[in-house]
């Protein structure tokens, strides 16, 4: 089968078939059959999936996941179809890994519909390549086999799957220890087979080790991490390379302020530059004022665009990809405003893209320059827990 470049998934389709021409639509036959172009989607084919594991717990997903917390209100209105319609766009590119959560408005229930029309509009090994990641974040109450069920089983309703392919676990306060029973009931929901794996979201390094003494078979660990916030390599990160757990990262891309939209613009001056407009603009913007400062970000801004222009890429590929290559890093994180805007052709240049020692280098110059977050901050996580 040729491999093309709209769809790279279609690699992955072991009997795709003349009745799948629809996974070859917009693509030129001499881009079809370039041995340049065929060498180059391989290599990047390869960096696309990773396999999360723990004992006899697996589950491969794409390295870039489209984050799906804009559906949740504050970056524009979602219309259900076309939210759905721009769901399809990504999975057929080869984007086919969803995370969301209970608490982001309909984004579950999006994903019960999108995942519903997979099964009827393509074919059956299509559906083994897409994933659907959750997270449930309960209030810290009194966590009974129960309570954990019901609402379990209230993800697998909206998703519309007998099996939930990862619940992704918050807690917000240490001081109670009922996380650990919540999650050894996760783990019997598991053996149940109502879920493929467990991990956890935004849990620091110590918890992380004492869930993993417990027994629970942790697969990874989501936490925010990006070129200015480099937490998670200092601690975290020596944790996941003695314990196989992996690290899935958001905030990535800072919303956005990692982009060729923020280069030499002065937020200092009201009204002059891009408004501050979405609920993640305006969190990331806290983390550069807390790192070093809306000058030096704009020199690392303009290193990144030095290295973006030499690759012929855009800032965001580059910030993604610097992310990837860290120690413990299985995925990262683009948020999709899906059916308003989309960033496909930048997300799947990621997998392709390779940055050489130049590169890291002169990235490093900057951000070395910059506040240790960890410092600042505190562990992963640490950012929800601080009063």
């Amino acid at each position: 089968m040729p491999v093309t470049v709209h769809s790279v998934i279609a690699t992955n389709l072991a009997t795709t078939t003349a009745s799948s021409n629809w996974l070859y639509r917009n693509v030129s036959p001499r881009r079809i059959f370039s041995s340049s172009v065929k060498c180059s989607v391989e290599t990047a084919e390869a960096e696309r999936w990773v396999k999360l594991k723990n004992g006899n717990d697996s589950l491969e997903m794409c390295r870039v996941l489209n984050g799906m917390w804009q559906t949740s209100g504050g970056w524009g209105k979602i219309d259900r179809n076309d939210a759905v319609d721009a769901m399809l766009r990504y999975a057929d590119a080869g984007l086919s890994t969803f995370d969301m959560a209970d608490h982001y408005g309909p984004a579950e229930d999006l994903y019960g519909i999108f995942v519903n029309r997979v099964r009827r509009e393509r074919p059956p090994e299509y559906l083994e390549k897409i994933k659907g990641l959750t997270k449930w974040v309960p209030p810290p109450i009194k966590m009974t086999s129960s309570y954990v069920r019901q609402n379990i089983d209230i993800s697998r309703k909206r998703m519309d799957v007998a099996a939930l392919d990862m619940l992704q676990f918050h807690w917000w306060d240490y001081a109670n220890d009922g996380y650990l029973d919540a999650l050894k009931h996760l783990t019997d929901l598991k053996e149940e087979g109502k879920i493929k794996t467990i991990a956890l979201t935004n849990f620091d390094t110590e918890r992380l080790e004492k869930i993993l003494e417990n027994g629970i078979p942790v697969v990874s660990n989501q936490v925010q991490h990006s070129i200015v916030d480099m937490r998670p390599q200092q601690r975290m990160a020596q944790l996941c390379e003695l314990t196989g757990v992996k690290l899935i990262t958001y905030g990535t891309v800072m919303g956005g302020l990692l982009s060729e939209k923020f280069l030499d613009t002065n937020l200092t001056i009201p009204f002059a530059g891009p408004r501050l407009n979405t609920p993640s603009l305006q969190k990331y913007k806290r983390m550069v004022d807390a790192w070093g400062g809306w000058n030096l970000f704009q020199g690392l801004l303009r290193t990144m665009k030095t290295v973006a222009t030499k690759h012929g890429v855009s800032i965001p590929t580059v910030a993604v990809r610097y992310v990837l290559d860290q120690q413990g890093v299985a995925g990262s994180m683009i948020g999709v405003r899906l059916g308003l805007a989309e960033h496909i052709q930048d997300a799947n240049a990621i997998f392709s893209l390779v940055l050489d020692s130049e590169d890291v280098n002169s990235i490093q110059e900057v951000t070395k320059k910059g506040k240790d977050l960890l410092q600042v901050i505190g562990d992963c996580g640490d950012e929800y827990r601080r009063i």
